[in-house]
């Protein structure tokens, strides 16, 4: 074998060696970020739901609670806010984070204040659609903030991966970012209480 040739072979192993690490790393790169913008999808999938719900007992409280007309607009204006304000899993910035989860709160805090007012109204308080709702409207909170978790720890996953030395340097090289995790406002990850709105069982 010419003495040139084992530079060449060396240097082609080495070459070799890059490629597939950076093909491993890139392959798992994108499957863990697909996964975190699948859990992200998930959470957004449960707002729709709270949302759509809300919407519900809109209807139902109209019907019973003629005098709140004030709070429910207040609800139904927040609802509309919440509902427009979306994300794509691809853009997860602080800012929009921030909105996102600002609507969120402005959502939870109107709801909040409806539910209070409902106290005035025993038959509402009552009404089998409206304790229907009520429990759904719980059960909703607990796979909200389920999903949230399961989002930040995919979010979690990635980030470790695509910023843990040597990792870091191939991430910049295929655009990889840092993806931004759920950060609740002080009390917003709190579910809303609607337990002192069902009428006392003898």
């Amino acid at each position: 074998m010419k003495k040139w040739l084992i530079p060449l072979i060396i240097v082609g192993l080495i070459a070799f060696g890059i490629y597939q690490w950076a093909v491993g790393f890139n392959n798992t790169a994108v499957e863990y970020e697909a996964n975190a913008k699948t859990a992200w999808s998930n959470v957004e999938s449960e707002y729709q739901r709270r949302s759509d719900l809300i919407g519900n007992l809109i209807d139902v409280v109209k019907g019973a609670a003629e005098y709140e007309r004030t709070t429910l607009t207040e609800v139904i204006e927040a609802r509309a806010k919440a509902t427009s304000t979306t994300i794509d899993a691809s853009n997860l910035t602080p800012e929009n984070m921030a909105q996102f989860q600002q609507a969120q709160a402005g959502l939870s805090g109107a709801l909040s204040k409806l539910l209070v007012s409902v106290e005035r109204y025993p038959e509402l308080k009552s009404n089998e659609n409206f304790l229907k709702l009520q429990d759904e409207l719980a059960s909703t909170e607990n796979s909200i903030r389920t999903a949230r978790k399961r989002f930040n720890d995919k979010v979690n996953i990635y980030d470790i991966y695509t910023t843990k030395f040597p990792n870091k340097i191939l991430a910049g090289w295929f655009g990889f970012k840092e993806m931004q995790r759920f950060k609740a406002d002080p009390g917003a990850d709190k579910k809303v209480d609607t337990s002192g709105l069902r009428p006392d069982k003898k």
